[in-house]
């Protein structure tokens, strides 16, 4: 017969820290405080009950096992001896609480009950033990409260008609009007007779509302607490706060039942919480609130505002007020000195909850305390200083969120908490901005020419809005997913941007945004919090979260000295390429030529582009080619050159041809008058470029087939940017990649073409050889099946896993936003696969893909190019089948470099 309760108090426990899967954090800590030789701290005694009776709970229709009564009582017996107070005694009655305690601490998102065990019959015999008849009843107001809230309405399944008239709400306001009759600015203020005549009225209220008198016998008191404890598991609050943490339903949550000790009796008491190091920035010093004559409750709520326990606490809001070191110097350094020990045994910042009675300290609950991401790195990192923890222990530490946090400007996050978002979207893009409304791309370049702050807001964006997108602080998009165009760019820049916010309705032509009842116009301010998919009305003030850079760098570092793969950057010109390095790329695994035709300076190449595209006759083509190819060259030459040796992997010109065809008038005139054609033959050949699913049409290596002069153009490129490097004494190594194949005989084809060019850039430059490899991308299923045939002439494979995942699922990556929701909502599929690679499907296409391509070339280089090279759990993935590298945006890079080294370490 398992055991279902755990007993701890007295020195000694049934339980340890190691045992948080069975009695969730908050009881496994206690047991470990309570117990553990090294600690053995002032805990009130207590007992918990597992989380495997919340499953049992659950599974048979809200009943516990045979054996848990008995063993309540025995643990409780325990306690009675302890304590020397028996639960129910009319003399010197016994009073505990009842807490929750999941095994992933969820703060808040559950229920508790205090003062559990006071009833008519026991209130006497505690006024005659304590003497102070204004702290019982003060106690059992609470007790009325919170009882009333949490059993007889929450768990009783009762739903209010709205939030005013929950049973809270109406007894708070009861309480309120008291005060006001009384002239109490708070509840201190109230005596013992308003108290006790508060507690009549908070019982016929309730009677009234919940159609049931309060319970009076202390044994319905405590099931009635452990069974609202174990319904709170599956309450909204706990329900929400497990999907954004990705929490288990399984895991259920554990009840705590522990001996009552008070804060609120009088001013030898006190209450409050602390970390025992600043949470908000990491600094390794003691921090935290507390408040005389008070309950735990009453530091969190807010009616009261707490006094900080030390100088260093001190902050506007209570500087005025009297600390806990100076009003009870003997009790600080006793708190002072468990703090520090907790620190040293758990080997991590802990947040701790104390109670005062009457001059006496307890614990009250250790936990590992949470933190932001400044201050994560900063407390890995001086705990490796301090030897508290090895290298290894500080990089799982941090989580790949928390080191995004150090990337980017940020919305004040203190203002943000008191603002009501009006939309919610896709997160695209980290970070916060907030700027002037504009609905063109032409818009945003001009205002920001003129030193405006915009926000670009369109129903989605296309390449040609690219220069607006830069010039914009932020992108706001109704359409799309986490891959389409504004999300890839925006990441890629490491921008703020939201996207696929449905419920926008987006008016360009009318320059208007109608959110609900509520419209916005050109020039209205708004802020984005592009981590949450956040957008708020106003302007929010924002704040740098990149002051730690120093430390950021100090803590990459630790990072590659654990990882494996190593990480490349996507990178398209080459500022975006001295970024990258700045951040500790390794290469670049993605140099998409075609970018170089969008943003700045990019209009005359663009103009020589379209022409070559319009081009009729192989003639025309290859004297278009010939005006591009300067172009081409530079931008190669500088990005090889910005890489300093690294290898940088250059796809060749892939998307379809009539993305580049313009659409304005004078545009359209230019080109004609160039070609010298009227503007119906330009009309015609536009029409003939466009395709009915280009995303599956002449693109990628069919280009090349089909207008060999196009890839030998773009090899040449490379090669001579190469050869002028190397004649200049600088190394480099170009990588070739050919897009879009599927058969072995196209990669033939391109080889050919490639080995013609080499030959001939070689004699021209009177070199013996240039070093450089011809590898492909594997975006198509098919290429992955035949990827041993394939691997005898790629001497590289990059998956592309955006298209792979797009071909893989026969999901357009575009228009995903009309159903994707409601997969992921209803459990049809457990995450978006164009943001973490589908391990089930395409993840096997890829490990198909590596084990086949290294059967016929044991040195095959594997890497992936797509948008998952800068997902943590993709790259975990990467790790286990055993690729050589991933590649992200630049701004994605520390994140791959942790999230490589987490793989390691991750059993």
């Amino acid at each position: 017969m398992s055991k279902n309760v755990y007993f701890f108090g007295g020195g000694k426990a049934d339980g340890n820290e190691s045992m948080k899967n069975l009695l969730g954090g908050k009881g496994a800590n206690l047991a470990e405080m309570a117990g553990h030789k090294d600690l053995r701290l002032p805990v009130p005694p207590g007992f918990t009950i597992t989380t495997e009776v919340c499953t049992y709970y659950y599974k048979n229709k809200k009943s516990y096992p045979k054996a848990l009564k008995e063993e309540v009582n025995k643990a409780l017996k325990k306690i009675e001896d302890l304590m020397d107070k028996g639960f129910g005694d009319i003399n010197n009655p016994l009073l505990v609480s009842v807490r929750s305690g999941a095994r992933k601490s969820m703060p808040g998102m559950m229920e508790t009950v205090l003062n559990v065990g006071l009833t008519t019959k026991t209130i006497p015999g505690l006024i005659k033990q304590t003497n102070n008849e204004r702290f019982v009843y003060d106690a059992y107001r609470r007790l009325i409260m919170m009882y009333s809230d949490v059993v007889m309405e929450k768990a009783a399944g009762i739903e209010p008609e709205n939030d005013e008239m929950g049973i809270r709400k109406q007894l708070e306001r009861i309480m309120a009007g008291v005060k006001k009759d009384k002239n109490a600015k708070t509840d201190t203020d109230l005596s013992a007779d308003d108290l006790k005549s508060l507690c009549d009225s908070f019982k016929k209220k309730v009677k009234e509302v919940l159609k049931k008198d309060f319970p009076d016998d202390p044994h319905e008191q405590l099931w009635g607490g452990i069974g609202a404890v174990f319904s709170s598991w599956n309450g909204k609050r706990a329900i929400s706060y497990r999907r954004i943490e990705n929490i288990p339903d399984e895991w259920g949550t554990a009840v705590t039942v522990q001996t009552m000790v008070f804060g609120n009796m009088g001013t030898d008491s006190a209450t409050g919480v602390a970390f025992t190091r600043n949470p908000g920035n990491g600094e390794n010093k003691f921090y935290g609130e507390y408040l005389i004559n008070a309950q735990g409750e009453d530091v969190v709520a807010g009616i009261r505002t707490p006094a900080p326990i030390n100088e260093y606490a001190k902050s506007e809001h209570n500087k005025e007020l009297k600390t806990l070191e100076e009003t009870m110097p003997k009790i600080y350094k006793e708190l002072f000195a468990i703090q520090n020990r907790l620190e040293k045994h758990y080997h991590d910042m802990q947040d701790i909850e104390f109670t005062i009675e009457k001059g006496k300290l307890f614990m009250l609950q250790c936990r590992v305390g949470k933190r932001n991401g400044p201050a994560a790195v900063r407390m890995a990192m001086d705990m490796i200083k301090e030897k508290l923890i090895k290298k290894e222990t500080a990089v799982m530490r941090v989580t790949p969120a928390q080191l995004d946090e150090l990337l980017h400007p940020i919305i004040n996050p203190k203002v943000e908490a008191t603002k009501k978002p009006i939309a919610k979207g896709l997160p695209a893009g980290p970070g916060g901005a907030t700027g002037q409304i504009v609905f063109s791309a032409h818009d945003a370049v001009n205002w920001a020419k003129q030193g405006k702050k915009v926000i670009l807001v369109r129903e989605e964006t296309n390449p040609e809005d690219v220069e607006g997108m830069r010039a914009a602080q932020a992108i706001l998009t109704a359409r799309g997913g986490m891959t389409s165009h504004a999300a890839l760019v925006a990441r890629g820049w490491g921008k703020c941007c939201i996207v696929g916010c449905g419920a926008l309705h987006v008016d360009a032509t009318n320059k208007t945004v109608t959110v609900e009842r509520a419209t916005l116009k050109e020039g209205d301010w708004i802020t984005l919090n592009g981590t949450k998919g956040n957008v708020y009305v106003g302007e929010l003030p924002m704040m740098d979260a990149s002051e730690e850079n120093d430390l950021l760098f100090s803590f990459l570092k630790v990072c590659d000295s654990i990882r494996k793969l190593k990480i490349r950057t996507n990178a398209d010109t080459p500022d975006d390429a001295r970024k990258a390095r700045q951040f500790g790329a390794e290469g670049i695994g993605l140099f998409r030529t075609e970018h170089m035709f969008y943003g700045k300076g990019a209009e005359e190449p663009l103009f020589k582009l379209r022409k070559m595209i319009i081009s009729k006759t192989e003639a025309e083509r290859r004297a278009a080619l010939e005006e591009l190819f300067p172009h081409v060259k530079s931008d190669i030459k500088g990005t090889l050159e910005a890489m300093e040796g690294l290898p940088v992997t250059i796809r060749l010109l892939d998307p379809p041809l009539h993305e580049f065809v313009p659409h304005e008038k004078d545009k359209l005139e230019a080109l004609a008058k160039s070609l010298n054609i009227s503007m119906e033959d330009l009309a015609k050949r536009a029409e003939g470029l466009r395709e009915s699913n280009p995303m599956m049409g002449h693109r990628g290596v069919r280009l090349g087939v089909t207008y060999p002069e196009v890839t030998e153009m773009q090899v040449r490129a490379i090669l001579e940017s190469a050869a002028e490097l190397i004649k200049a004494g600088k190394k480099v190594e170009p990588e070739i990649m050919v897009p879009v194949v599927c058969t072995t005989k196209e990669l033939t084809d391109q080889l050919g073409l490639c080995k013609k060019v080499y030959k001939e850039v070689l004699e021209k430059y009177k070199l013996k050889a240039i070093k450089h490899s011809f590898g492909t991308m594997i975006e198509i299923p098919r290429a992955a099946i035949v990827a041993d045939k394939i691997a005898e002439i790629a001497e590289f494979f990059s998956f592309g896993t955006n298209d792979l995942t797009q071909m893989g699922f026969g999901f357009s990556r575009d228009d995903i936003g009309g159903f994707l929701p409601d997969y992921l909502n209803k459990g049809i599929l457990p995450a978006d696969p164009f943001q973490t690679i589908d391990q089930e499907g395409i993840g096997e296409l890829i490990k198909m893909g590596i084990e086949r391509g290294r059967k016929t070339r044991k040195d095959l280089k594997v890497g992936i190019c797509g948008e998952h090279g800068g997902e943590p759990t993709s790259v975990e993935f990467c790790h286990r089948v055993k690729m050589n590298y991933v590649s992200c945006s630049p701004f994605r890079v520390p994140i791959a470099r942790l999230a490589a080294a987490q793989a390691v370490l991750r059993k």
